[in-house]
């Protein structure tokens, strides 16, 4: 094959280079053409694997310049789909159906688009990413850390890394809503609930929070709630992680919620009168963060007496040597699970643990994992008591979590299924032996260096007054080793011994105190000082723990993990089978797409998710020197300025963990902005009735007041409602909170208008950044007007869902409100005037933030916004596909919507008695997972196919729900009963097709049941139970892994 270049024969059958120009014109040519090609060519100097055609399940036609990036390289492949979504569309360009689409006031403009683009930059093929990503990784300087600080080492085992993190099946499912088609997570995060209640001794755990910090602000919250917020007051020990307290400030100041930091141990009883009748709770810390093993019985029956709730921070690794909080008194029990298999990664993701006392388990935050039965009576797992939820109680809601930690949980329960009780408890009986061996090594230097501790599990304090911590912390530097700096304790280094440290590396840090003695440790003594401790062997695992370094009061001495799922899968075979076996049940988008509107399923490719693993990036503590972070904060520049060009807003911060987080921190800021200018009475915040539920929920969590805005039957914002409310509430507005496109899947005309008003009456702008996909490249908050937004970078930006978490949720803002962004107690973040931090970690979940970095990277500005115009043009020619079947319910005034669109069921649930449920569950027996439904309006699917789905898959897709229409119309024929019929009947899995020919009372064929359309006789997705029975799963709550007489019940 010929290639040509200008004219220029580049290549003959010779393999000769023909130049007839000078060789620094070609290399200026062949350089262009390493990124760019002429319409319908492929040049031999371009990358061969280019992102964006692996991305987009259609790549948009040329309509640039020849010096575009590479997505225009692979066009002639790609482009006939596009061809014939437009043409059934009825337009002849992308660019001419765009204009239909976007309103002319916020569309780019031309120029605007090329400088957008140019700011992100050019796309780089796989290859070079990950080349880059490499340089990025070693440029990251991992020592051996001991510092912990609520961060410990940890190995994720072999197994669990290749089958489950690094799992297309396990990362790219979603929250498990549809429950027949998510047994296998859902049996995986029953056996996350398991762990924590366990070993905490407490009744019911939900299926995690965010981070350990986030959980502390949610049981402060549970205990003013319990208290039905008539008390305000709050004990806090003064010996808990300094990012915790920090967060707890942050949360406590929009409710009024005084925070008494006090030594717990002694101070109670010195209170004044006054504050103990205030008492609503007190949080204390086991082991605290000096590593002190503490006995809290007496703590907690104070404050019972006071008519408090008892919360406490722990560690599961330490609660199978530590008597259990329960047992002492506790009533919530919280803290970081990542000691079970889950790496540093530099602060997150981790997934926290989250479990409280019987009477409060209907108040727990967060999802909640519980046991119910299917159509046929069999068990089978849901999401319990979901009335619970932000998005059902908006305003009344006592959290607005929506993300927890899914896959990071997943890892926790496997690991301990891998390990079993007997071996994490050798773990941990490893590390406190290794402790132990630490501190008479120390000791045995004499005076210098003292530790300070008397009881301890893993963690001790030194005092190295006598040379001076600096000089520590210098000499432990060149010897590749990080330690610990305790809050507010000068001249004191801590140590924190993990399962990842052994005899080698404990010689290695005694000899950098040794050094200042002139001594050196040998192995062989490390060694005898282990044999002089009597730590030479485990305890048997139906026998307590002895050591001298714990209270004997202290010890556990009851079972835990005592079910069978614990005891089994000890073997690398079986383990895989269980694996294998739980991710056979759920649907991920390795089977099908996930139409789920204001989700944004889209592609998590596999490139973008290597360098989450690799130890340059999962092996950083959060907390180590930032000259020893080189790699992580380039990375993170680079991250935050795409961000700042994707929204057109000049600021960002990197640190809430999730969406719901990005909005808490975001009307945080606006809050401090106006308390900053002496407006502390504006305290009215508008959200229109279409919002999430996280908005409302969101705004009162920030101490704001929350009046409606009504929206028009079109579905579009009330301008005249919005105005008359600013002008109403014009001396204390201020906040507004809008999607856009709206949550009804429409650019709405009069946005601007909107924000104008809003500014007008002395008000901010919120933009909810989750419709983000809509606008890369085409328009941009900053654009539109808005003074803040968050971006969902797990749906925006390819984050993977994970079953319901990990996600990330930085907020971009003008510059005026940059000084408030948030900061952080030990590494400095935020503006100038920063408010408290809204995460544990300084950069929220930050090693996750490499697969953004990935996205954007490979995708450049043309290939993003090529997303955005593919994942606009895919839900616009579903909707022209469906529309002669169902009622699209909302469109512009060019009869168009944006990324998703909604479908209205109102009709046919009047002229069927099927509701929308009814057909999601068919859906499934088609193999597809459901679009969102019931929201945001009750008779409704949200349905948004993002740019990765293919023409085929789309089109698969629509001809399900055609079918499924034809099968409603038998009904409304009177065909089929409306109470028997093939959608009120469905799913259709193994079992029921199963069932005896005297069992099959149904109208229609088995055949006709499982395989309505004939290709799914070649790929089917089965759903491995029938449709649960919801009531019954919340009147009878069983939220850990059942016993065998309770399986029986049912």
């Amino acid at each position: 094959m010929l290639t040509r270049l200008k004219g220029q024969n580049l290549l003959r059958s010779s393999s000769r280079l023909v130049i007839n120009r000078s060789r620094s014109t070609v290399h200026r040519q062949i350089l262009r053409t390493a990124y760019t090609t002429s319409k319908g060519t492929t040049s031999l100097f371009d990358p061969l694997d280019p992102f964006l055609p692996r991305h987009l399940g259609a790549v948009p036609p040329s309509s640039a310049s020849e010096t575009d990036a590479f997505p225009r390289a692979h066009e002639s492949v790609s482009s006939s789909p596009v061809e014939h979504m437009l043409k059934t569309l009825n337009y002849q360009s992308l660019d001419s159906f765009l204009e239909d689409v976007i309103p002319k006031d916020i569309k780019f403009s031309e120029q605007e688009r090329k400088e957008w683009e140019d700011l992100i930059g050019k796309p780089m093929s796989e290859r070079r990413f990950l080349q880059l990503a490499k340089e990025r990784a070693d440029e990251n300087k991992v020592f051996k850390s001991w510092i912990g600080g609520g961060y410990q080492n940890t190995k994720v085992p072999g197994v669990i890394l290749r089958n489950l993190l690094e799992n297309h099946a396990w990362f790219s499912s979603y929250t498990p809503y549809q429950p027949e088609i998510s047994q296998g997570r859902l049996e995986s995060l029953i056996n996350f609930q398991t762990v924590a209640t366990s070993l905490t001794g407490l009744a019911i755990s939900n299926a995690s929070l965010l981070d350990e910090s986030t959980a502390a602000g949610e049981a402060m919250l549970m205990c003013f709630n319990n208290a039905r917020t008539k008390k305000k007051t709050f004990l806090v020990d003064h010996n808990i992680w300094p990012q915790t307290l920090d967060l707890l400030k942050t949360r406590a100041g929009p409710f009024g919620i005084k925070l008494e930091v006090i030594d717990v141990s002694n101070a109670i009883s010195t209170l004044p009168e006054e504050v103990k009748k205030d008492v609503m709770g007190v949080l204390v810390q086991y082991p605290d963060s000096l590593g002190e093993v503490k006995d809290w019985s007496s703590v907690a029956a104070a404050v019972h007496e006071l008519g408090g709730l008892v919360c406490c921070s722990t560690d599961l690794l330490a609660l199978t040597v530590l008597k259990p909080p329960a047992e002492w008194g506790c009533d919530i029990a919280f803290g970081n699970s990542s000691t079970f298999g889950v790496p540093l990664g530099y602060g997150g993701p981790h997934a926290a643990f989250f479990s409280c006392a019987e009477s409060l388990k209907r108040k727990i935050p967060g999802r909640l994992i519980g046991l119910s039965k299917d159509a046929l009576g069999k068990p089978a797992y849901r999401l319990a008591l979901q009335t619970r939820e932000q998005h059902i109680r908006r305003e009344k809601a006592t959290s607005n979590i929506c993300t927890a930690q899914a896959l990071l949980a997943n890892m926790t329960a496997m690991y301990a299924v891998w390990y079993g009780p007997e071996g994490l408890r050798r773990m941990a009986e490893k590390v406190h032996g290794l402790a132990r061996v630490l501190k008479s090594g120390l000791e045995s230097l004499g005076d210098n260096f003292k530790v300070c501790n008397s009881n301890f599990f893993n963690t001790i304090v030194v005092d190295v007054s006598s040379v001076g911590a600096s000089a520590v912390h210098k000499r432990s530097e060149e010897s590749g080793i990080n330690l610990g700096r305790p809050w507010g304790k000068e001249e004191t280094i801590s140590i924190s011994v993990d399962e990842t440290a052994d005899l080698s590396n404990i010689t290695a840090l005694l000899n950098v105190f040794a050094s200042f003695k002139d001594k050196k440790f040998e192995r062989r003594e490390v060694v005898d000082l282990a044999i002089e401790q009597g730590i030479t062997g485990f305890n048997p695992i139906d026998k307590p723990v002895e050591t001298p370094s714990i209270p004997s009061n202290l010890i556990r001495t009851s079972p835990f993990l005592q079910q069978q799922v614990f005891n089994s899968h000890h073997s690398e075979t079986e383990f895989l089978r269980y694996m294998h076996m739980l991710q056979n049940k759920d649907l991920s988008l390795v089977d099908a797409m996930i139409p789920l509107g204001s989700c944004t399923m889209k592609l998590n490719s596999t490139t973008s998710m290597l360098p989450l693993s690799w130890p340059g990036f999962s092996d950083m503590h959060p907390f180590a020197p930032l000259d020893q972070t080189i790699g992580y904060q380039k990375m993170i520049q680079e991250v935050e300025k795409d961000l700042c060009t994707l929204t057109g807003l000049p600021a960002v911060s990197l640190q809430p963990n999730s969406g719901a987080a990005g909005e808490y921190a975001g009307l945080s800021v606006i809050r401090a902005y106006h308390h900053s200018r002496g407006d502390v009475h504006r305290d009215v915040c508008l959200v229109p009735v279409s919002a999430h539920g996280t908005n409302p929920a969101s705004a009162i969590m920030a101490g704001m007041k929350v009046v409606a805005v009504k929206a028009l039957p079109n579905g579009y914002l009330d301008l005249a409602d919005l105005r008359e409310k600013a002008e109403k509430y014009k001396d204390t507005l201020a906040a507004f909170m809008v999607t856009y496109p709206n949550t009804f899947g429409v650019f709405e005309t009069g946005v601007k208008d909107a924000c104008d008003i809003v500014h007008q009456y002395g008000g901010q702008v919120y933009l909810d950044g989750a419709n983000m996909n809509a606008q890369m490249g085409l328009t941009n908050p900053g654009k539109i007007g808005a003074d803040v937004c968050h971006l969902n970078l797990h749906k925006t930006l390819s984050i993977p869902h994970g079953g319901g978490g990990p996600g990330q949720g930085p907020i971009c803002c003008a510059s005026h409100l940059a000084p408030f962004l948030p900061g952080h107690p030990i590494v400095k973040t935020g503006g100038s005037e920063a408010i408290t931090c809204v995460s544990a970690a300084p950069w929220g979940s930050a090693s996750i933030l490499t697969i953004s970095w990935a996205f954007m990277k490979m995708l450049g500005g043309s290939g993003l916004r090529s997303s955005s115009e593919i994942a606009l043009l895919n839900a616009n020619y579903m909707a022209e596909r469906l529309k002669n079947h169902y009622t699209i319910k909302f469109k512009n005034e060019k009869g168009r919507c944006a990324h998703e669109f909604i479908i209205d069921f109102a009709d046919l649930e009047k002229s069927t008695g099927l509701k929308v449920m009814d057909f999601a569950k068919r859906l499934q027996d088609y193999g597809f997972h459901p679009p969102t439904c019931s929201w945001p309006i009750s008779t409704c699917m949200l349905i948004e196919p993002t740019e990765s789905e293919s023409l085929e898959e789309i089109d698969r897709f629509c001809n399900a729900m055609i079918r499924i229409r034809e099968e409603a119309d038998e009904v409304v024929r009177g065909e089929q009963p409306k109470d028997n019929n093939i959608i009120k009947n469905a799913p259709h899995p193994i079992a029921v097709i199963a069932l005896s020919d005297q069992e099959w009372n149904r109208p229609y064929s088995r055949e006709r049941a499982v395989h309505p359309d004939p290709s799914l006789r070649r790929r089917k997705y089965w759903p491995t139970v029938g449709r649960l029975d919801d009531a019954y799963g919340d009147t009878k709550l069983i939220c850990e892994c059942p016993s065998v007489e309770e399986v029986a019940e049912l």
